[in-house]
């Protein structure tokens, strides 16, 4: 009892088949196309609550942020900060990638724009905050670097200063000639140092000046500033008499010095003349006033040393040196005894002089 079928009845059928195929894979690929939507609008959120959270958190980080007691603390926290700014410009990147994405969810408008549009607004002003934020800390840690490292520098100028004045407040003035001219030498060249921190003193002010409000006008460093300028003109106008003190000091020892110098001389010429007895012979008495005549150039030369001696003892004196009194009489001494020289070369040249008129008497005779 078969009866075949219809061939238009099995077409009909194949072709329904495929046309609910068809529309069967349309389904399907709008139902791909809306999950995929779907997929890239949450991504799309749940990187935003990432971004937000993360500016979350650095605001956090910067609201509890100090800015260092000293320089040490300032320049980690620098270091720190510049770390962050490396990990902002990283999630920065990130940001506008995801921007990007909502720009283009947007574009296909597949879902309402609202939340969206929402979502990214908040976000970007809020990422704006943060970077005003992450600014205006930068810009204080760096207030707070010049200040602590003007604040340093300050303190090492002081420091050196101290001991500047230790040392050309010293009351070592040497205990000779060669003593006095060492320390000489070595004052001139901490006078040359001091001279060399002027420009750095001067230059307190300037760097003052540069310094954020709120830290040049606090009346501690300015206080400070004073006192190192103050500390300075100590220390340069000591340095200036100590120059004075140790070249009064050598032109002492040099005085005396020379004093002693004379005074060997004297001593020789003074047991010389004593020892020596006038001749009654002519030849002897000639051969003596040869002597004179050659002592008479030796004393012309002494006689110049000691009138510079008696000069050297009177700019002393003027100048109120410590030593006056010693100088005085050392001056005193060396003229007594150059005197007495004096007298007994007169004495004797006297005798010499009438031993000569009866010689000369006796030959016209």
């Amino acid at each position: 009892g078969y009866q075949p079928c219809d061939p238009q009845i099995i077409c009909n059928r194949v072709n329904h088949v495929r046309t609910c195929l068809e529309e069967l894979e349309e389904l399907a690929a709008k139902r791909r196309k809306e999950l995929e939507d779907s997929r890239q609008l949450w991504t799309f959120f749940q990187e935003m609550e990432e971004a937000e959270a993360w500016i979350r958190e650095k605001e956090k980080i910067l609201a509890a942020k100090t800015c260092g007691r000293d320089l040490s603390s300032v320049l980690t926290l620098t270091s720190k900060h510049k770390t962050m700014l490396g990990e902002l410009g990283n999630r920065r990147a990130l940001l506008h990638q995801t921007m990007k994405k909502g720009e283009k969810i947007l574009a296909k408008k597949s879902f309402s724009s609202v939340g969206v549009q929402e979502k990214m607004r908040e976000v970007c002003l809020r990422w704006k905050k943060l970077e005003e934020v992450t600014g205006l800390h930068q810009q204080r840690l760096e207030d707070a670097l010049n200040f602590f490292q003007f604040s340093a520098e300050t303190d090492d100028l002081v420091a050196w200063l101290q001991d500047a004045y230790r040392i050309v407040s010293s009351d070592d003035f040497g205990h000779d000639d060669y003593s006095s001219q060492a320390l000489l030498r070595k004052h001139r060249a901490v006078v040359d140092e001091v001279e060399k921190h002027r420009a750095a003193v001067l230059s307190l002010r300037k760097q003052l000046a540069l310094l954020a409000p709120g830290h040049r006008q606090g009346v501690d460093v300015q206080i400070r500033v004073v006192e190192v300028e103050q500390l300075y003109g100590e220390v340069a106008e000591v340095a200036v008499l100590r120059t004075q003190w140790l070249q009064d000091a050598l032109a002492v020892y040099r005085m005396f010095s020379e004093v002693h110098a004379c005074e060997v001389w004297v001593d020789e010429k003074e047991q010389w003349l004593e020892k020596m007895e006038v001749p009654e012979e002519l030849d002897e008495v000639e051969v003596v006033q040869h002597r004179f005549e050659s002592l008479d150039q030796e004393m012309n030369s002494v006689m110049g040393r000691i009138l510079d001696v008696n000069q050297v003892v009177q700019q002393l004196v003027d100048g109120g040196h410590p030593s006056s009194d010693e100088v005085r009489s050392c001056q005193d001494h060396l003229n007594s005894r150059w005197n007495r020289v004096v007298e007994l070369v007169e004495s004797k040249k006297s005798q010499l002089s009438s031993v000569l008129k009866i010689q000369n008497f006796l030959l016209e005779c």
